[in-house]
């Protein structure tokens, strides 16, 4: 929309990484020459964490476009596969049709196979992206991969892209053994101010623009404000910013089209928010906290007086359908939910294949109405189509999946948008999908289709069978 009237030839700030707007100051082209480095000459595992929306994504993607045309690169962008999934995923990028059978097998055919490319002067890096959200089980499974060995050299480089929650992970005693094997660490740390004002300028002058700075310091203080130095965020204030001067009729973005682009972000918002809830709590806190007082004063000369239970408080679920779904009520009595990007599920095992765990009456009413029909659908539609997998929730906040449902629901339809429950590592989850597809390239065109707030979770497909498979639990 802005684009003529700036002199640009593509916008400057889009959210899907582009490797032609690398920006390699604030270390990340130092990061980046390292991470080179210690692929093509180090024999251990590399890490590199960073916040959400810091640039691993990016980063990522430039380092598949540099690594020299003798490594052949596997990039798993669904890191949450099974142990076994993780294994045939690889053999798929490698072209290696691997039988199904026990682990030791598929490791040796996978050894043979790279052994062979090895002699060829090949090597293999896999690059998985989001491994924070890898499990336990899957993470054992990747130690076990780094010892793939020939006489003398390993025979497959892998490098973790993940949160500072992998960070915090890796920490704990049970993932001692594969926190030996990571030789080499990065963390991308957010832009400060200085950085950014470099950072916006570089992307103008990449997407075409030939003219002074147009962000004045004002603006750029502002945007570093608001952004916390992620350039995700950087990113969107920024065209929003332009988009406010654009509209001004102006060639000059100052500090009032940088507040405007701010009071239309919905992390600012989120972040006013919790602010404004946390003074409000501690308000509430100290109330309370000299109200009790206020009652010890008060009764401490007074008998105990023995009393029955206090009546049961009326239901409000009905009245404040919002206030159920920020609740988080456990989705199954005793486990926990947290929201997670794609993931994919274990296999069903014998001792957890009974039916599908339904969502608990009266908790998330569009989650409860798309389960239901998610249900009958598997019933009927043929096994060999294909849905897209948008996101994964553990069993404990109800709110998470709720959320996402009726945030997706104003993007897609909503009769597309399938809830089906899955177990990982012993823990019930339900799994969003969308979509039903005949084939798999159908169903990739799709994926390319798909707006980018929804392309952010990184979706694949899935078959229905699959689906149908793992809904059994």
């Amino acid at each position: 929309m802005y684009l003529d009237h700036f002199g640009l030839k593509e916008p400057p700030f889009r959210i899907t990484p582009d490797t032609d707007f690398f920006f390699q100051g604030a270390n990340r082209g130092a990061t980046l020459e390292a991470l080179l480095y210690a692929i093509t000459h180090d024999e251990g595992i590399v890490k590199v964490s960073g916040e959400v929306g810091s640039g691993k994504t990016m980063l990522c993607r430039v380092l598949m476009e540099r690594l020299p045309a003798t490594v052949e690169t596997i990039y798993l962008a669904n890191p949450s596969l099974s142990r076994d999934e993780i294994l045939f995923a690889i053999g798929d990028e490698l072209k290696l049709q691997l039988e199904k059978g026990q682990t030791t097998r598929i490791l040796r055919a996978l050894q043979e196979h790279l052994i062979r490319l090895f002699g060829e002067g090949r090597r293999v890096v896999v690059l998985i992206d989001e491994a924070h959200a890898m499990p336990d089980e899957t993470l054992e499974e990747i130690r076990l991969l780094s010892n793939l060995e020939s006489n003398r050299h390993k025979l497959l480089q892998i490098v973790l892209f993940g949160q500072s929650e992998l960070d915090e992970h890796l920490d704990t005693a049970g993932m001692r053994q594969l926190r030996e094997r990571i030789t080499q660490s990065f963390h991308l740390e957010p832009l400060v101010r200085s950085d950014i004002e470099n950072y916006i300028d570089f992307r103008m002058r990449a997407a075409g623009y030939r003219g002074p700075k147009i962000f004045n310091p004002r603006a750029i203080k502002l945007i570093a404000s608001a952004s916390q130095g992620l350039t995700r965020r950087v990113n969107i204030l920024s065209d929003k910013a332009l988009l406010a001067a654009y509209a001004a009729g102006t060639h000059a973005v100052t500090q009032a089209e940088a507040k405007r682009a701010v009071r239309d972000t919905e992390f600012y918002r989120t972040r006013t928010s919790m602010q404004r809830i946390w003074i409000g709590a501690s308000a509430l806190a100290a109330g309370l906290a000299l109200g009790w007082g206020t009652h010890m004063l008060l009764t401490a000369a007074r008998p105990s007086i023995a009393s029955g239970p206090p009546p049961a408080a009326a239901s409000t679920a009905a009245e404040t359908p919002a206030r159920a779904a920020k609740a988080a009520l456990p989705l199954v009595s005793g486990l926990s939910l947290s929201a997670s990007a794609d993931a994919s599920a274990l296999k069903p095992s014998a001792e957890t294949s009974t039916l599908a765990q339904p969502l608990p009456p009266g908790r998330g009413e569009l989650a409860q109405r798309r389960f239901a029909a998610t249900q009958e659908w598997l019933k009927s539609v043929p096994g060999d189509r294909y849905a897209i997998q948008l996101a994964i929730v553990n069993s404990k906040e109800l709110g998470q999946l709720e959320d996402f449902l009726l945030r997706t629901s104003r993007i897609l339809p909503v009769d597309e948008l399938f809830v089906y429950s899955v177990k990982i590592e012993g823990q019930q989850h339900y799994r969003v999908a969308y979509g039903s597809y005949a084939s798999p390239d159908q169903a990739q065109a799709a994926i390319r289709g798909l707006p980018p707030v929804i392309s952010a979770y990184h979706p694949y497909y899935r078959s229905v069978d699959r689906m149908r498979s793992q809904n059994r639990q």
